[in-house]
């Protein structure tokens, strides 16, 4: 959607985020957790793993937009002292995902026997992480993190789109027939991948 048009992604989260880092700044609150994306990363070859150390390289209007709310709350760190924390996470998947997104859409049209548009060639790599295991890494960065510092959520977990697909008609009991591969999308990062580990050396969190 941010394709088609940037004006509300800009809007709500970069001039969002600076309505929010005034607001807590002015109520002087102890923490302010920033939720962004491996998508600021950009695109990652066929090895390695984003630290949080990597640059933002953003490809989308949606990644910029939250590469620039990254960069505000971090500087309300620096130039004010509110005590921000930020972390990226991949992509998360779990109960009432909206259904545009990649697994509920795949779900939602294998079951009702309608075609799965994949796009590309479908190889695409994403790391997938379950939204009770994104909360509760949130949840030890909001009691522990430390401030001013950048905090990566990942699984390790790396499936190409088209086998996320295929294994969802194998569960649904449909034949790989309704697989549709569609117009690939403008600036569509080939791989993410983060390395995880410093959540899990500082703050002991693990994804179940």
């Amino acid at each position: 959607r941010s394709i088609m048009g940037a004006d509300d992604f800009i809007r709500t989260n970069v001039h969002g985020t600076r309505v929010l880092l005034d607001a807590a700044r002015q109520a002087g609150v102890r923490r302010f957790l920033h939720i962004s994306t491996d998508e600021v990363y950009g695109s990652l070859g066929e090895q390695g793993r984003f630290r949080e150390d990597s640059p933002l390289l953003p490809n989308s209007p949606y990644a910029a937009s939250k590469a620039g709310a990254d960069a505000l709350a971090r500087a309300y760190h620096v130039t004010y002292g509110l005590p921000v924390v930020i972390t990226r996470t991949c992509n998360n998947y779990g109960p009432y995902q909206f259904p545009e997104k990649f697994i509920p859409l795949m779900i939602v049209n294998a079951l009702r026997g309608e075609p799965l548009p994949i796009y590309g060639d479908g190889l695409y790599v994403r790391e997938w992480l379950h939204v009770e295991d994104h909360c509760r890494a949130l949840a030890r960065v909001l009691e522990a993190g430390r401030p001013g510092e950048v905090y990566n959520i990942g699984s390790g977990e790396e499936r190409a789109n088209l086998d996320v697909a295929r294994r969802i008609l194998a569960l649904t009991g449909r034949d790989e027939h309704l697989l549709r591969h569609v117009k690939d999308r403008p600036g569509h990062d080939r791989r993410y991948a983060l390395d995880a580990g410093k959540i899990r050396r500082e703050l002991g969190w693990e994804p179940t």
